[in-house]
């Protein structure tokens, strides 16, 4: 094999980290998804190809292309190869409607859009609706006008392509869609630093000085099952570190508990990440019993906050091996609890079980009063506040919002918690989720009610919502996924919720469902349950 010199160079990002062990036994496997396989060597050279058939569409240095793509192998190395030839990022990923797709496609300026023949309609119609008229491609053939990626790579050499200037210190690399209004979506921008953390951490692990959310990663051994959506911070956080670490990284293409088990398996997959609808549904699956996941050294749960009780039932089926983490798309990487702490600690201290773990290495979290820059004492609930390098650089051209979410270096989450006297995060709510109820007006934390909730018998999930209250401005009302078979009582669900919670968490209404709605990356989609509820949409069993 002929390796030219800016292969083997001092490595300069994260992609120069991937290809230092795709030029080592080629033959190894690097990605998988079903019968398509392809070693490390196959995969360097697709991903040059794909990058010189990236520039043969004009893209330059600093262009923005946008990702609409499902979870397969080529979307990840197209997602690579727009970081190899120096280009950012933009992920679009499929749960916007039309108007605010095409908003986020204008918003982020998007000079050529890479869509998956699944989502062609969608993104012509997007791309259509933009003033900067971007080229459409296609991972394959498809039925709108567009270049099929794919073929242009298959003409293109299999040399890395050259003449790339390192990104600058504030240069985005990276847009993630976090959420907004039609036309004016909110985009996370992110700097390389986030990759230079991600790498740092990873070789902090390798050299037992790290986190131990982070464990040591076995090239040889290894291998990372993407179970999340890859356009997601969830999806893109695992499918990085497995590869620049050198591990195999499997990919599945949609979630299903029954076949997450089967390719678990029978891939021998060592690590994984789940958000916690997902984890339980694995939990709940018949075929999901103690051993039957041999190989499995580590799940990774977040994106989410996950019930204690549910973190217990996991630890019992798949042993120590479970670890936390906390995150959101303007700072992907702010607290871990890693699966021997988590094991060891919580056994000493039953009250662990719900916290998110402690910051990560080079990164601050505060808890501060609303419009307030004083941290709060330990133990005093208030809004999050993260600083460090996993942390955003704003909203993608929206300084507006940027300066109300970062203060002084600081972000302001948006999510609700507390600090105990070591450092350990306690969540108890999203800001907007909060339920205010009662004659005094007092906060109802969802999470609190939603974590009891799932200590039910027969509750396989649960969400809290605020409904309107002529009395109190908001009532209690939540809604629960039950286990097949099993009978379950809405009277007795409330009563046990005051005795444990106290009459302020009383349910108005239990509503009973065969499952809750959840998002494209597996969370509960309280909006979508209050819009199905206030519509009449919903059935009960």
């Amino acid at each position: 094999m002929i390796v030219n010199a800016q292969e083997i160079s001092e490595p300069r990002t994260y992609v120069d980290r991937i290809l230092e062990h795709w030029n080592k036994d080629e033959d190894a496997e690097a990605l998988v998804q079903g019968a398509q396989r392809l070693t490390r060597g196959e995969a360097r050279r697709q991903l040059f190809r794909l990058g010189h058939a990236l520039r043969g569409q004009g893209l330059a240095p600093g262009d923005g292309v946008g990702l609409f793509l499902a979870n397969r192998v080529d979307s990840v190395l197209v997602q690579l190869a727009v970081h190899l030839i120096g280009c950012r990022v933009v992920f679009l990923p499929p749960e916007p409607g039309p108007g605010e797709l095409a908003a986020l496609v204008e918003q982020s300026r998007a000079r050529a859009v890479v869509t998956d023949p699944l989502f062609a309609e969608r993104a012509a119609d997007a791309a259509g609706r933009s003033v900067h008229a971007p080229a459409l491609l296609s991972l394959g053939p498809c039925e709108q006008r567009c270049a099929d990626l794919l073929a242009l790579a298959a003409e293109c050499p299999d040399a890395r392509p050259d003449g790339v200037p390192a990104p600058g210190a504030d240069e985005v690399v990276t847009v993630l869609y976090t959420g907004g209004t039609l036309g004016r979506p909110k985009l996370a921008a992110h700097t390389h630093r986030l990759y230079d953390m991600l790498v740092d951490l990873m070789t902090d692990a390798a050299e037992d000085s790290g986190p131990a959310f982070f464990p040591t990663m076995d090239p040889s051994t290894d291998r990372v099952l993407a179970a999340t959506l890859l356009t997601h911070g969830s999806g893109h956080l695992t499918s990085i570190q497995a590869l620049v670490t050198g591990s195999a990284l499997v990919v599945l293409p949609e979630f299903e508990a029954g076949a997450a088990l089967t390719v678990l398996r029978e891939e021998r997959i060592t690590a994984t990440m789940f958000v916690p609808p997902m984890m339980y549904a694995v939990l709940d699956h018949p075929e999901c019993k103690p051993g039957v996941l041999p190989a499995l050294r580590r799940i990774a749960v977040g994106g989410a906050a996950t019930s204690p009780s549910r973190l217990q039932q996991a630890v019992e089926v798949f042993g120590p091996v479970l670890g936390q983490g906390y995150g959101q798309s303007e700072a992907l990487a702010i607290a871990a609890f890693g699966a021997e702490e988590l094991a060891s600690e919580c056994a000493l201290r039953p009250e662990l079980w719900r916290s998110c773990g402690r910051a990560i290495s080079d990164t601050e979290i505060e808890i501060r009063a609303e419009d307030s820059t004083a941290a709060l004492p330990v133990r005093q609930v208030g809004e999050v506040c993260v600083r460090g390098n996993a942390v955003m650089l704003g909203y993608y051209e929206d300084p507006e919002r940027t300066a109300a979410a970062l203060q002084d270096g600081w972000l302001r989450t948006g999510d609700l918690g507390y600090l105990d006297a070591e450092g350990y995060l306690y969540l108890v709510d999203r800001a907007k989720d909060i339920i205010v109820t009662g004659s005094t007006s007092d906060n109802v934390y969802s999470r609190v009610l939603e974590d009891f909730l799932l200590t039910l018998p027969g509750v396989r999930n649960a969400a809290a919502l605020g409904v309107p209250d002529e009395e109190y401005g908001e009532a209690v009302q939540i809604f629960l996924a039950t286990a097949e078979g099993v009978e379950i009582d809405p009277e007795a669900v409330g009563a046990a919720v005051t005795a444990e919670l106290g009459e302020l968490y009383t349910p108005r209404k239990t509503v009973l469902l065969d499952q809750l709605p959840t998002t494209k990356v597996g969370k509960v989609d309280k909006k979508a349950l209050r819009a199905a509820w206030t519509s009449g949409a919903l059935t009960t069993p």
